[in-house]
């Protein structure tokens, strides 16, 4: 779900064959009725056969197309070297890539100079309500993303009148009413309202957790644990694409593996991939991984450790050592990769700075504790001096001069946005600790953070493993409006624009083309989407079009509401949503159903 700018709540939050070689991963398409969004996608007729590895004929008959991109350099998503070509769509599919002359198109784009790449997918997006804000999803598709996986640990559904409740007082500056029960219910909401890119669910451990048993420390009886299996199937049926978590946050802190392990065995049955922000990312990060491997181990489900990082000073340079221990799990036949964002800094609630039981019972259990004297007195020792084994970011970025205070909604308190934990404890004549703690109380738990935790050498040696994708941890948002007014982490407007421009052309971190697998079909083939993320006729066209020389990111943690350069044309299943380098009002996103999605009507059969 949405990161919330609080935790302790649900809102903190394919299995797939290896993708096919070009021949016959286009058979594959050409050979499935896909479905998608309640839709059924017909395959494309034979004359939209490719010809030798999906590269079309320049001897075959000139056809009209809806698109053509003429001349440009083709990225193809599988890390072969560029080529120049041209690519053709007609409806919501790539009909011809290769060298088309004397193809006619209703319109024609000259992309000399420019690359053409399958549309990027973020692997960990936040933004299943703030699309239903602002369905341009604006920071997104500026980017060139195309598609979005989604729910971190808390989903969309289920949602009862706890985790309604629970979930209100992150998101009442948006005006969201929560009118549905279940992935169904949601999707229906968001198909009227449309999405300018496509999105993927999961469905979050946290949220079915509190559907059964709220926020409660102490783990589900037998029953309990049946009701909350229940939930997951009912969500993998109706589309989801697996099972995630976010075990850093209460009330996922709370579950022992044994939990985890169960739900994600129903997860595996229908398909599904687990995915998770594992249980620490810091001085404990080892067992963390091995608990993912044991999980991915005995649900036989493939696992995705999503934003891999080694937070705190004293955890910098371990980088290698947590990419060996992947690779030795992998040796041992164990399908598990990671993601990354290209940051040194990560983002989340406020209240991830306080042990978990603070939150135990939820926010408003939280608040009525930092109010009491003496259970505030009890919450300050542990700040202060952490103990138990949970992961305290708060010591991880060397105290409050480490945390950006980035997102609140009190008028009052809109002075403090963009100013570090220590100045505004400066401002109000008090310690951090108590700073923090009034903060919290005031903002209803709710307030958005930067930490500065992270080595950028570490994230260079993660972003150059072969097996690592990226994401934007962040909602769409946009420089006005609601969803401008708190600032938020320079990811959500740059992530992949800062690969390519910094890491890829400036410090040649990546190849290219390796940095476009990265973005395409490597995230592409973790969600089984056999229809996306590489340029292949038949396919849909969901298409990313950039100047290799000027894509650069622009947001800042100073000033993160500003939109990367370089990104000229993107389409969504064959419509354009940004043209030009200007946004679009058009709306062609879908919703993407995982592989163990059965229709309304099959259900329960």
């Amino acid at each position: 779900m949405m990161k919330s700018r609080r935790c302790g709540s649900a809102t903190h939050t394919r299995r797939s064959a290896a993708i096919l070689r070009p021949a016959a991963l286009f058979l594959s398409v050409l050979c499935a009725a896909l479905i998608d969004a309640g839709t059924i996608h017909a395959a494309p007729p034979a004359a939209l056969r490719p010809a030798a590895a999906g590269v079309a004929d320049a001897a075959a008959p000139a056809e009209t197309y809806d698109v053509l991109l003429r001349g440009g350099r083709i990225v193809d998503g599988a890390g072969n070297p560029w080529f120049t070509g041209d690519l053709a769509m007609r409806g919501d599919r790539i009909a011809a890539v290769g060298s088309l002359k004397g193809a006619r198109a209703r319109r024609t784009i000259d992309a000399r100079g420019l690359v053409i790449a399958p549309g990027f997918i973020d692997l960990l997006g936040q933004s299943e309500l703030t699309v239903l804000v602002d369905p341009h999803v604006r920071s997104k598709i500026t980017q060139g993303i195309t598609t979005e996986l989604t729910g971190e640990g808390g989903s969309v559904a289920p949602q009862t009148s706890f985790t309604i409740e629970d979930l209100l007082p992150g998101i009442a500056e948006y005006g969201l009413t929560i009118d549905w029960r279940d992935f169904d219910g949601y999707f229906r909401r968001l198909k009227g309202k449309g999405s300018a890119i496509n999105f993927a669910h999961l469905v979050g451990a946290t949220q079915v957790r509190q559907a059964v048993i709220r926020s409660d420390n102490r783990l589900p009886t037998p029953d309990e644990l049946e009701a909350m299996k229940r939930h997951v199937a009912r969500a993998m049926e109706a589309g989801a694409f697996g099972l995630s978590t976010s075990l850093i946050y209460p009330p996922a802190s709370f579950s022992d593996t044994h939990e985890l392990v169960e739900l994600a065995k129903v997860a595996a049955r229908h398909g599904g991939i687990y995915a998770s922000h594992i249980r620490n990312e810091a001085d404990t990060i080892i067992p963390a991984l091995k608990e993912a491997e044991t999980i991915g181990e005995q649900a036989g489900i493939p696992v995705e450790v999503w934003h891999l990082k080694c937070a705190g000073r004293q955890n910098w340079g371990r980088m290698k050592e947590v990419i060996a221990e992947i690779e030795a799990a992998r040796a041992r036949g164990i399908d598990i990769t990671a993601d990354i964002y290209p940051y040194p800094a990560s983002s989340t609630g406020l209240a991830a700075s306080l042990p978990p039981a603070a939150s135990e019972g939820g926010v408003a259990k939280l608040i009525a504790r930092l109010k009491d004297t003496a259970e505030r007195d009890r919450i300050r020792k542990e700040v202060e001096n952490p103990s138990g084994g949970w992961e305290s970011l708060f010591h991880n970025v060397g105290g409050p001069e480490g945390v950006l205070v980035v997102g609140v909604s009190t008028p009052a308190n809109k002075k403090y946005q963009g100013k570090r934990l220590s100045e505004i404890a400066r401002m109000r004549g008090v310690d951090a600790v108590d700073a923090m703690f009034d903060l919290l109380v005031e903002e209803n738990g709710s307030v958005g953070c930067v930490y500065f935790g992270m080595s950028e050498d570490d994230v260079r040696i993660a972003m150059a493993t072969s097996w690592v994708a990226f994401n934007c941890d962040s909602s769409g948002v946009s420089p006005d409006g609601v969803l401008g007014s708190s600032s938020t982490h320079p990811r959500a407007y740059g992530t992949f624009p800062r690969i390519l421009g910094r890491y890829v052309r400036e410090d040649k971190v990546l190849r290219l083309e390796d940095a476009i697998r990265k973005m395409t079909s490597l995230p592409a083939q973790k969600l089984g989407l056999r229809d996306r993320g590489l340029l292949r006729p038949g396919m849909y066209a969901d298409v990313t079009v950039f100047d290799p020389d000027q894509v650069i990111d622009r947001a800042t943690f100073d000033t993160p509401h500003q939109y990367s350069t370089g990104i000229v044309h993107v389409f969504v299943n064959g419509t354009p949503v940004v043209d030009r380098g200007k946004i679009t009002d058009r709306r062609p996103g879908r919703i993407l159903r995982g592989p163990g999605f059965r229709p309304a009507g099959a259900k329960g059969r």
